[in-house]
């Protein structure tokens, strides 16, 4: 699943660091997440899509990645995205 171009710019907004900030790891973990929600619910929808059941474990372990170094990097700003997400409640 591609994001919509829309939604994706919205994410990045919410996340950048700075004007052209695309890829900071808070935006990467940001637009992980929009890409799992989804994914989740195709998954319950197709219960037998193991293609895309295996695509979104893989994004779920490159995120858990992402925030296990955003927390050693900048434990303020980790705690800020895990609560602006709703993630580790």
């Amino acid at each position: 699943m591609v994001l919509v171009k829309v939604r994706k710019t919205e994410v990045i907004d919410n996340f950048k660091a700075h004007s052209k900030d695309t890829g900071s790891s808070v935006v990467q973990i940001a637009l992980l997440t929009e890409r799992i929600n989804y994914l989740s619910g195709h998954i319950k929808n197709h219960k037998k899509d193991f293609h895309s059941r295996r695509g979104l474990l893989m994004m779920i372990g490159k995120r858990r990645r992402l925030l296990t170094y955003l927390k050693k990097q900048n434990p303020l700003k980790y705690q800020e995205t895990i609560s602006k997400l709703d993630l580790r409640k």
